[in-house]
């Protein structure tokens, strides 16, 4: 197999992040429409992400935050968002890169995407390890209670391995 100097696995990635993007871009200029809301699941560690102390205590490698009715002053740019979310009654500022960001679903229509830290800038090996676990775990088949078709889009299959 000849190798891939376009790197369409980073293309790729980069595209849905893109989606990421323009999605929250368009929800902090006009709000949320309809029922739509976002799962938004990041690593709390990677390089640029900004929350308190308290919260990294608590999600030590990755979180996963609602965007639905109660978050404030979204603000979208290149290279990542900020929003204010309460925890516990206690209002929060949360600064995440788009590189950060592992999943991305909204339940009110079943779409959902899946990222690879490996091809976000700024990855490291441990983060991709620990990410292939992850995907591991989305590619099995639906246990009980989930309904069909909740899945989130993964690219494994046409990634070229190393």
């Amino acid at each position: 197999m000849a190798e891939d100097h376009m790197r369409y696995d980073i293309l790729a990635q980069e595209a849905l992040r893109g989606v990421v993007r323009k999605v929250l871009s368009e929800v902090a200029k006009t709000g949320l429409p309809g029922e739509h809301h976002f799962f938004i699941s990041f690593a709390t560690r990677a390089p640029g992400v900004r929350l308190s102390e308290k919260l990294l205590g608590q999600y030590d490698k990755e979180m996963t935050i609602v965007i639905q009715n109660q978050y404030w002053d979204l603000k979208v740019n290149e290279t990542g968002f900020e929003v204010g979310l309460s925890f516990d009654g206690i209002p929060e500022t949360l600064v995440i890169p788009f590189s950060a960001v592992k999943g991305f679903f909204d339940p009110s229509v079943q779409f959902g995407l899946q990222f690879d830290p490996a091809t976000a800038p700024g990855a490291s090996a441990a983060e991709a390890e620990a990410d292939d676990a992850v995907n591991a775990a989305a590619a099995t088949p639906a246990t009980e209670g989930e309904k069909p078709g909740e899945k989130v889009v993964s690219l494994d299959a046409f990634r070229k391995k190393p």
